[in-house]
């Protein structure tokens, strides 16, 4: 044991390593791998998005930016929201762009809780949620959701709600279920939160991946624009995952407190990859529909098959997941993402890998072309068919 491993923060010890991660490792470890497990768009990013980035390069386009971000980008998503949303944010001082939504979540985080606050999460989820608020040295509070349609209730926060709690949050469409929530279903979320005097971080990095109806931004609701951070970004809407691009949407002085903890640690997000963030909100809105059609054959596609297969799925809606149960094959999600990998060489994320209320699931990516998808579910039923 090096001199380091017996002086760490408790805070980072105590928080494991993420469930997701290994997986990277695995897709690579054999030839005839087909991963379903990653999340992570499989279009290449738009090449006039690309071109912008390098054009920027060529220009010179090497040095830091304001804190907040580039000007130019916070004034095209500004004109976004109040377009799209009639939201109004000012790209003066209510939207700070991050490296990536992770980022943005994480300052969240640490701008608004102090020792001791609770944080409610419902789950299943991501996994970076709990440690984040842990770092903050804030508690984690998990909501068990209903594995009947994975959605939040009144009645949820109601009873997870304490003098302690300070902030709930949201994400939907969600990850790992791909469960979406409709305004009726959010305005009754929006009444317990003025209820318990919440604040609200929602993550709506998948609002561009919404299949069956329109997007609700949490903070449309009647009174929720001044308790709501919206965090979102260009990765899965715009295919730009490695170029790290996330942003945050809040009251200026929400803004202000996430952007002093941002100036002291990140800076500022690569002025390349702003630079093609500001191309994509300006050209690039065919390609996210172009995607979203892909992927709304390709959700449809995963749902039959894995029906028939005999894995019962909920009505995945938005994102790009699809949940199955696996109870009635006798395993847990663990041992069915293991034997499936080690057998068929086809990688899905167990379930428990989102909280416990995802045991007895498996997360299936359908971020993978339709040739690849068949082959994956070809070599899962007969998986199924022999145990």
């Amino acid at each position: 044991m090096s001199e380091f491993a017996s002086k760490k923060a408790k805070r980072v010890s105590d928080v494991p390593q993420s469930g997701i991660r290994r997986f990277f490792d695995l897709a690579n470890s054999r030839e005839d791998v087909i991963s379903l497990g990653v999340g992570e768009p499989d279009f290449p990013t738009p090449w006039h998005v690309r071109e912008a980035c390098i054009y920027s390069l060529e220009r010179g386009h090497t040095y830091y930016t304001s804190n907040y971000g580039l000007y130019e980008l916070r004034e095209l998503l500004s004109q976004s929201y109040r377009k799209r949303y009639k939201l109004d944010y000012s790209p003066e001082d209510e939207i700070l762009i991050t490296t990536g939504v992770s980022e943005a979540f994480d300052i969240a985080m640490r701008a608004i809780v102090d020792v001791g606050d609770e944080v409610l999460i419902p789950e299943p989820c991501y996994v970076s949620y709990a440690p984040c608020v842990r770092f903050a040295e804030g508690n984690p509070v998990y909501i068990p959701l209903s594995q009947v349609d994975f959605k939040l209730r009144y009645e949820d926060i109601s009873s997870k709600t304490t003098e302690k709690t300070k902030a709930l949050v949201l994400s939907y469409p969600n990850n790992p279920t791909g469960a979406i929530m409709r305004r009726g279903e959010l305005e009754e979320i929006a009444d317990a939160v003025v209820e318990h005097d919440l604040l609200v971080i929602s993550d709506e990095v998948y609002s561009e991946l919404t299949y069956t109806t329109k997007h609700t931004c949490f903070s449309e609701l009647n009174g929720m624009k001044e308790r709501t951070i919206i965090l979102n970004g260009f990765s899965k809407s715009h295919s730009m995952t490695g170029l790290r691009i996330g942003y945050a949407l809040a009251p200026y002085d929400v803004i202000e407190a996430m952007m002093t903890v941002h100036q002291y640690s990140m800076l500022c997000a690569p002025i390349t990859a702003q630079m093609g963030a500001i191309e994509a909100l300006k050209n690039g809105w065919e390609s996210v529909e172009s995607m979203k059609r892909e992927y709304d054959r390709r959700r449809r596609l995963t749902l039959s098959r894995l029906r028939n297969m005999g894995l019962p799925c909920f009505e995945a809606e938005g994102a790009f997941y699809a949940f199955p149960s696996v109870k009635e094959t006798g395993m847990s999600s663990k041992e069915f993402e293991e034997r499936l990998f080690k057998d068929k060489g086809v990688v899905v994320v167990a379930g428990e890998t989102f909280g416990p209320s995802g045991e007895g699931h498996i997360r299936c990516s359908y971020a993978n072309s339709m040739e690849k998808l068949r082959e994956a579910f070809d070599r899962m039923e007969e998986f199924l068919s022999r145990v």
